[in-house]
């Protein structure tokens, strides 16, 4: 036909179908090879929820330490490993960290954040050579035309490293929280406690003004001129302008007699019941941040708190309800990360036989599955979530 020439060529090879999800094109056609932004200042909110909020520091910080403080198990579908070349990088990922302190940045990275990053230095054999948590408010991510990231940006200072990701495996493990609303970048705890830090940092700045002024206005003075007048003249303003602020003003200064001239009358003032409302205010906007972090304000040493009968209770329910799922669902990402680098389908995960604060739970269990004569010794190892015995081992 005249328009054959338009055709291809039949005798090429056929291109192999490639699946993926239908929503890729969608949500990348808007930033295809361009940087997807954070929505928010995970720097403006760390400092103002981290480094200059206690219930923020010491909520992220009890979460980071105690999921960091977990032992880990190295398994396959037939052995629990108990040495292995990726339990050794995971125990001295580089020469400045151990696991503890490796997991530690992490965790507190992906509470601040919503994102975490790990880096993998090349090695030998496949295995990185070491393991590096990167900085997430310095990270970028570059998406591709199916929407999944092809690059991930390293900019400090204006200059940039870019990690390519289109490889079989990529070198960097981005760990993201649940983000309804964005693709690419998860929503961090503290985002959604914004709020509620405002109003605690504020309480603490008010309150810190009413200690500078005793807890309470001063006072006023009052002037009554010789002729019932009641305005002074800029000169005498100022002149007794300058006196309070050098005589009467700062913790030298403090329980200092006062001595007033004619005309001049101090009328004290105080704060109505009302006016210190402020400090209940503050103890339920910290209640607030340590519910958004999963933690309970007991442990944090919030008053007024009494949702847990007693301490054991609520430290319980911290490891059952925020560390473990957190730890599970972080360890599980950086072990399948690994294994693709190694070659090798294990499984990396916190060892819950080792967490004191479920050992009762943990006893309670093993009784009920021990007293269980009508389970094989095989279906009693899985409920535990142990490893298969070997060939011709007991109870098979």
């Amino acid at each position: 036909m005249v328009f054959d020439f338009l055709r291809r060529d039949s005798g090429a090879a056929p291109v192999p179908e490639v699946k993926a999800s239908a929503t890729g094109p969608v949500m990348a056609y808007a930033s295809a090879g361009r940087v997807a932004w954070s929505p928010r200042d995970s720097g403006s909110l760390t400092r103002a929820g981290f480094a200059g909020n206690p219930v923020g520091f010491r909520a992220v910080k009890l979460i980071a330490e105690a999921a960091a403080a977990l032992p880990l198990v190295l398994q396959d579908r037939e052995q629990r490993y108990t040495e292995h070349p990726l339990l050794s990088l995971v125990s001295a990922p580089n020469p400045a960290q151990g696991r503890a302190e490796l997991f530690e940045a992490l965790y507190g990275h992906l509470l601040l954040s919503g994102d975490g990053y790990v880096e993998a230095v090349s090695g030998e054999a496949g295995l990185p050579a070491e393991l590096h948590v990167l900085r997430s408010d310095r990270m970028r991510l570059v998406p591709g035309p199916d929407g999944w990231p092809i690059a991930y940006d390293y900019m400090v200072d204006g200059r940039r490293h870019r990690f390519d990701a289109g490889g079989a495996v990529s070198p960097v493990c981005h760990i993201r929280a649940f983000h309804p609303q964005n693709d690419h970048y998860g929503l961090s705890p503290i985002q959604s406690a914004a709020q509620a830090v405002d109003v605690h940092n504020a309480a603490s700045r008010w309150s810190k003004g009413l200690l500078d002024n005793a807890a309470r206005p001063s006072g006023a003075i009052v002037w009554t001129g010789a002729d019932g007048q009641g305005a002074m003249s800029n000169d005498q303003f100022e002149r007794l302008r300058d006196e309070m602020e050098s005589l009467h003003q700062g913790a030298r200064n403090a329980g200092r007699p006062m001595l007033l001239e004619g005309g001049l009358d101090w009328k004290p003032m105080g704060f109505s019941p009302s006016d210190m409302e402020f400090q209940k205010t503050k103890e339920a906007a910290a209640r607030e941040i340590a519910v958004a972090f999963g933690v309970p304000p007991m442990l944090l040493g919030i008053p007024g708190e009494a949702t847990f009968a007693n301490y054991q209770e609520a430290h319980r329910a911290f490891y059952r309800l925020t560390v473990l799922p957190l730890a599970t669902r972080v360890t599980a990402a950086v072990g399948r990360w690994l294994s693709a680098h190694l070659g090798e389908e294990v499984a990396l995960s916190p060892d819950l036989d080792q967490v004191p604060a479920l050992a009762a739970e943990r006893d309670a269990q093993w009784a009920r599955v021990a007293g269980a004569d009508f389970l094989t010794a095989a279906e009693k190892r899985r409920m535990l979530g142990l490893p298969a015995l070997p060939e011709g081992g007991e109870g098979e």
